[in-house]
């Protein structure tokens, strides 16, 4: 089949059609397959592929990655799939036959990154454990992400995002004290392993080009991801015995720093610098708490905290979420408002800063996606091609890898390819 004609949307633009910058990209060359489904592969994926790098999809034929039917969905696709797999082509690949694991490993042998987010065990039930890759490929670099990692007692277990979040030790705090823990509203997990699997890759990468040219593997645990981002949760513990406990919006041990009500709303203020906290009680008509000596330092504020928060609240009860913002901007307080996608859809400095990109797909309609982050002056990350249907490069693609279209055909016929 014929691959469809890309559309390209650049990271310095609003627009679909505007021209490509003529800028180098930063991954360009770096070859990826990715062969993870719905979240944490694909968004590694999707990010070096956002700066340049060719990454190739191999699907699962049928109904490919589940994530093109979850949520929403548009002309029978999710939308979200739109975004998470940009600038990718899509290969479908029935990987329990021998001939398409063939396959596979034609394409991995001329590959940089392999990406894969399975069970462990699954790349090796193939016949593709990192030893046998290596033997055909050695300066492959394989990420590999699970939910427990590839060794430990828990390696065997399914893990999904959800999971990592509540033994990494997020899900623990997300809640207001005493009651449910609560999601964080996105698939946290499994986007901080992605992007500590990107990390890796571009490390892996630059020792490879630095030291001899060999790869390696990769193991990204969702959990430990989660456990990375944790602040001082166990430094605190093993100097103190102090397990830290949910605090709704506060930044416990910060003060102040808080979700405020409005008569329209919510305002998050964070007031907790040293004059900031002064020109904070001013801007409220509480000089007498700003000029107190016991809450100059942070220390003296926690011991204080709900009398701050109290009279904090007490100001801005009485006015709008719009009100709070501009007399908090005016006072050089950080303060900001609770976005909902409607907000920032309509927000000037989304715009300003090129975060929304209307994005042709490849189904004809238009659909605004985020931007590319993060900027960069001399190689800037850009929307080369839309998300393709399964298997769109199917045929390009093992053109590209030295297959006949007879050959091909027959494959087609076995229901190895699709």
């Amino acid at each position: 089949m014929t691959e469809p004609t890309a559309t390209t949307t650049t990271a310095t633009t609003t627009t679909a059609s505007a021209p490509h910058p003529l800028t180098p990209a930063a991954l360009e060359g770096v070859r990826v397959v990715e062969m993870g489904q719905l979240i944490a592969g694909p968004f590694c994926g999707k990010t070096l592929g956002d700066f340049g790098a060719q990454v190739i999809k191999i699907e699962a034929t049928g109904a490919g990655d589940p994530l093109r039917n979850w949520r929403l969905l548009k002309n029978g696709t999710s939308v979200w799939w739109q975004v998470q797999s940009r600038n990718k082509k899509s290969v479908a690949l029935d990987l329990r036959q021998q001939e398409a694991q063939d396959i596979a490993r034609k394409l991995i042998a001329e590959a940089d990154v392999l990406i894969e987010n399975f069970r462990p065990g699954t790349l090796e039930g193939w016949g593709m454990s990192p030893d046998e890759l290596h033997k055909l490929n050695p300066g492959l670099i394989i990420l590999r992400i699970s939910g427990y990692g590839q060794t430990g007692p828990y390696r065997d277990l399914p893990g999904f995002g959800v999971i990592g979040e509540a033994m990494g030790g997020l899900r623990h705090l997300t809640a207001e004290p005493g009651r449910v823990p609560v999601r964080v509203g996105v698939s946290m997990g499994d986007t901080l392993a992605a992007l500590h699997g990107a990390i890796g890759v571009l490390m892996a990468l630059y020792h490879r080009k630095a030291h001899g040219g060999k790869g390696q593997v990769i193991d990204v645990a969702l959990h430990e991801a989660v456990f990375n981002c944790m602040e001082s949760l166990i430094p605190e513990y093993s100097a103190f015995g102090a397990v830290r406990e949910a605090a709704g919006s506060a930044l416990p041990g910060i003060a102040p720093s808080n979700a405020y009500p409005c008569k329209d709303g919510w305002v998050l203020v964070a007031g907790n610098g040293d004059s900031i906290f002064k020109r904070l009680m001013t801007t409220i008509g509480r000089d007498d708490l700003g000029e107190a000596p016991d809450l100059a330092s942070n220390a003296g504020r926690v011991a204080r905290i709900t009398e701050i928060d109290a009279a904090i609240a007490v100001w801005t009860t009485s006015r709008t979420v719009q009100e709070v913002m501009d007399a908090l901007g005016a006072a050089r307080v950080p303060a900001g408002k609770v976005y909902t996608a409607r907000d920032i859809c309509e927000d000037p400095h989304y715009k300003a800063r090129d975060m929304l990109l209307t994005q042709q797909t490849r189904d004809g309609y238009s659909v605004t996606v985020p931007g590319v982050i993060p900027k960069m002056s001399g190689t800037p990350g850009t929307v080369r091609s839309s998300a393709p249907g399964l298997g769109d490069d199917t045929d390009a693609v093992l053109a590209e890898a030295g297959l006949t279209s007879e050959q091909i055909t027959l494959l087609r016929s076995k229901g190895v390819i699709q």
